[in-house]
Parts: structure tokens; C-alpha cells; sequence
């Protein structure tokens, strides 16, 4: 089965039935299968063939979910490409994308004029105002193609926090196994209906979105987060189920009477994409007084692996657990530099198999071969397990301080600064020490009056010695990259220019 055929199925049993609603426009299923169809029959009139790329760079519209399902239709790959790229990366992504129709919304469209130039393969482009025309331009695309399992049909580029964004190969057998695993963890049923604000250009976008897609529920998809207009609108549209990324609900509870609006619907919240601070997590709870379930994923597993559901959010010990495996997924837990198993409660790097994992990186084979190692996709998380098989996730392998011979990860350490009534954000770093050849540094973005010896004598009885920080710089905002996640690299290097990491 395709991705395609499992959205064709709809159509079939259910033709009348509202598939997709975006502002005031909804269409049926009957009529979403059309042009999807017509999508791919334009993809071919222009003269792409299986294996080529188009790309699409816009805010969320369905246009962009139209073009993914023609791509797996007709051979082809949609690079949904982050519209919050500089000029420059833009450039790079595009090109390394070698995409030929380049499909851009309006208010991008000034920003690829200015680098049209420099795009390489582009042979084409098509105005999001103008992508009726597109669809009109050839007949349905009816032929019967059926494509091979690990056939890409969706390409999604990683966030590039250590150097360029790297093209992700999703396949049919990757996202219909994904699919599979997040129906059963989210309880997605015919009858849910599902909203998607997650920019499409991430998994926890159109993975979410194809997810419910595939049962064939009623899916909503909303252009920006506008917090109070978001929280209006999942009681006007029944939302059952829907996802955020922790600083949206952080948007939430600044909204007034954020309490008092209609969560009667919702059967499921998801939140993921970065670590959620436990008091926000707390006041979230509290606010919505719904069902939470905590998504632990990756672009190269083509979304969520793990997942910790309402049932462990009741119990306190859990709520720093990222949850247990979704099924189909094999989760270990290895020392990074042998490989070998770690006991549970040993920290070590998560490694994960499973169908839903990635085919590998575009163009990259080598990279591709380092991730996926003998069969296991290397994550780059270190944590642990414990006895019942939940995981603990401390931090990025790469961003683990080793100072005087003891391992430091850093988010233990930044889950004891969060909880500072003075600090707003924080990101912990090691930086050269003489002695002990890193120290623990914090960056602080303060919410109030912070004095910085007071903030290192709170961590006194509340950490090790080796964790504590020695030293605190209060910022004014954390370096961040396209999609939000901090940028530690550039945190770090002022302190490591002109040195290796030689500890």
C-alpha cells in the first residue's frame, strides 16, 4: 500500500465526508482525491518524472499537503523546505534539494526573487495565489503506479544545528508504519478530528497530518499560531486531538482567561520538539485540565517514536520520562563510543529500529551510513531506561561537559536552573577550565531581578559538585536557529576559539 492509496480508500467509502478544512474552505473527500490527482497530472504536464523534486516554501496551507500526496502518487518527492530560512540558507536547501518547481507563497515571494539567480535547477515557479491555474493546467493523473516501499515521496530537511541542514529520504513504508504506530499511541479514529499547526516543513506537521489522514478523520489545518485564536478555535471545531511545541503553550497561558475556554473536545494534547520545562508543564496541565501525551521523535523517524501517555502524566515520577516506544520500534541504550548495551539506569545514547526510520540522507551517503549503523539509527540523545522501560532523555551526546572525569549533561542541570523563579531560559555549556579541563557554564535569560551568586549558591544542595555551574551570564536572548532550537554552538564558541575540546 502507498501513501496515496491509504487517502484514495477515503474517498471510496467515504466520497461526501469533509476531509480537510483550512479558514472557511473545506473540501470532501471525493474532492480532495481530485486534486491531488490534478497535482500530479500539472507535476507531469511540466515535465517531472519519478524521482524528481519539487519544492514547496510557504506557511502552512493545504496546497502543501496536495502536493506531498501527488508527489507519492506520481513518483515524485515534495522538499517541504523552513520558510523561516535566512536568504542564504534558502539557497542552499533549494539547491541541494535539486528541486525543479519550486511552488512559493506570497509573502516569500519577495525573498526568492532576490536569490532567483542563484538557484540552480529551478525550473519553474509557482505562486500559491496562482496554484488553481497550476491544477488546471492537465487532466487527473489516473494511471495505476505502484511504488516500491522505500520509494521517497517526502524529503525533510533536519534543523542544522552543527553545520547545513541535511535532506531527509521519507518513504512510503517509513510514514505509513509511522502512521500505524501514532493511530494506536494518539488514539486517532474515524471520528477525531485533528489540527495541525506545526509548520508542514517539520514531521510534527505533516506527520501529524498524515497520520490522521490515514484513519480518515476530519483534518484542520491552521496557517500561524495565533494563541488566543488557536484556543477559540478547538472548541468552535471539536478538535480532538492536537499538537504544540512547548514555547506555544508557554504563548497560551499568557492569554487572559486562558482557563475558561472550551477544551470539551479534546481527547488528546501533544507536545514535543524540545524539552518542556516541568513548571510550564504543570501549568499546562492545569489550565486545560485535558488528556497530555509527551512525543519524543526525530525527522529521521519520520516523527514520533516514543511517547508517554495521559495515564504517566498522573503519576509525578513519570513527567520527566519521554515515555515508552510506540509499536514497531525497537529502542537500545549504548555506550556512543563502543556501541555495546548499557544496564538500565546507565546513561548511554539512544540507538532505535524500527520500518519508520528514515531511507537515509539525500546526496550524503556517507553521512547516512554513520547514522544508520548496522541497522539502528543512532539518535544522538544520551539517557536511560529504567526497569519498567521508560526512557529518560539528559541531553544531546554531542553537548555532554566532561569535567574532572565526570560526565555532565547539561539538561540535568538546566531543569534545576528552570525551576529559579528568576529565570526565564536557560542553556548550560562547558567551558575550558585549567584544572578540570571544563567547567559548567550557564546562560541565562532572566525573567526579573537575577543576582548572578545567588542563582550559584540555589544549586548548592540541589546538585553535584562536578554540575554546578561555576560561573552565570545573564543575556538578553539565547541564539536560536530556524526552527527555535538552541544554538549551544555558538554559545560555546567564544570560549573554545583556537582550542580543541581536549579533555
Amino acid at each position: 500500500m502507498s501513501v496515496f492509496t491509504a487517502v484514495q480508500r477515503w474517498a471510496d467509502e467515504e466520497p461526501g465526508r469533509i476531509a480537510l478544512r483550512f479558514g472557511e474552505h473545506a473540501w470532501t473527500w471525493r474532492e480532495l482525491v481530485s486534486r491531488i490527482r490534478r497535482n500530479a497530472g500539472a507535476q507531469l504536464a511540466a515535465g517531472l518524472r519519478p524521482g524528481d523534486r519539487v519544492a514547496y516554501l510557504d506557511k502552512n496551507h493545504p496546497a502543501c499537503l496536495e502536493t506531498t500526496l501527488a508527489c507519492a502518487l506520481a513518483g515524485t518527492a515534495n522538499a517541504v523546505v523552513n520558510f523561516r530560512l535566512a536568504p542564504e540558507e534558502l539557497v542552499y536547501v533549494l539547491n541541494d534539494s535539486t528541486a525543479r518547481v519550486l511552488f512559493v507563497g506570497a509573502e516569500l515571494r519577495e525573498v526568492v526573487d532576490g536569490i532567483r539567480d542563484r538557484l540552480e535547477t529551478v525550473e519553474r515557479i509557482v505562486d500559491i495565489g496562482d496554484y488553481e491555474d497550476f491544477l488546471a493546467t492537465a487532466p487527473e493523473f489516473t494511471e495505476t503506479r505502484e511504488p516500491a516501499p522505500d520509494d521517497c515521496f517526502l524529503q525533510l530537511y533536519t534543523s542544522g544545528t552543527t553545520g547545513h541542514p541535511k535532506g531527509v529520504l521519507l518513504t512510503h513504508r517509513s510514514m505509513l508504519a509511522h502512521a500505524d504506530a501514532a493511530t494506536e499511541a494518539f488514539r486517532f479514529d474515524r471520528e477525531s478530528v485533528n489540527l495541525v499547526a506545526m509548520p508542514l516543513f517539520h514531521v510534527g506537521g505533516t506527520s501529524w497530518a498524515l497520520a490522521g489522514m490515514g484513519v480518515g478523520c476530519e483534518t484542520i489545518v491552521v496557517r500561524e499560531v495565533v494563541p488566543d485564536q488557536l484556543l477559540a478555535q478547538l472548541g468552535r471545531d471539536k478538535v480532538t486531538h492536537a499538537f504544540f511545541v512547548p514555547a506555544v503553550f508557554g504563548f497560551f497561558l499568557k492569554v487572559p482567561g486562558v482557563e475558561e475556554y472550551d477544551y470539551s473536545s479534546l481527547r488528546c494534547l501533544g507536545y514535543g520538539g524540545s524539552p518542556m520545562p516541568e513548571p510550564l508543564l504543570r501549568r499546562s496541565m492545569a489550565a486545560f485540565g485535558v488528556d497530555f501525551y509527551q512525543v519524543y521523535g526525530m525527522t529521521e523517524a519520520s516523527g514520533v517514536f516514543c511517547v508517554l501517555g495521559p495515564e504517566d502524566h498522573r503519576a509525578a515520577e513519570r513527567l520527566t520520562s519521554a515515555g515508552r516506544p510506540v509499536r514497531g520500534v525497537e529502542v537500545r541504550v549504548v555506550d556512543p563510543s563502543t556501541g555495546e548495551p548499557v544496564p538500565d539506569g546507565e546513561v548511554g545514547e539512544f540507538r532505535i529500529r524500527g520500518a519508520q526510520v528514515m531511507a537515509g540522507y539525500w546526496r550524503r551517503p556517507e553521512e547516512t551510513a554513520a547514522t544508520l549503523e548496522g541497522g539502528w539509527l543512532r539518535t544522538g540523545d544520551a539517557g536511560h531506561r529504567d526497569e519498567q522501560g521508560f526512557l529518560y532523555v539528559e541531553d544531546r551526546v554531542k553537548d555532554m561537559i566532561i569535567s574532572g572525569g565526570e560526565n555532565v549533561y547539561p539538561a540535568e542541570v538546566e531543569r534545576v536552573l528552570s525551576e529559579h523563579p528568576a529565570v526565564a531560559e536557560v542553556a548550560v555549556i562547558g567551558v575550558p577550565d585549567e584544572k578540570w579541563g571544563e567547567t559548567v557554564k550557564a546562560v541565562v535569560v532572566p525573567s526579573g531581578d537575577l543576582d548572578q551568586a545567588e542563582l550559584l549558591a540555589y544549586c548548592t544542595d540541589k546538585l553535584a559538585g562536578y554540575q554546578r555551574p561555576t560561573t552565570v551570564d545573564l543575556v538578553e536572548a539565547l541564539p536560536r536557529n530556524a526552527t527555535g532550537k538552541i544554538l549551544k554552538r555558538d554559545l560555546r564558541a567564544p570560549y573554545w576559539a583556537g582550542r580543541g575540546r581536549q579533555v
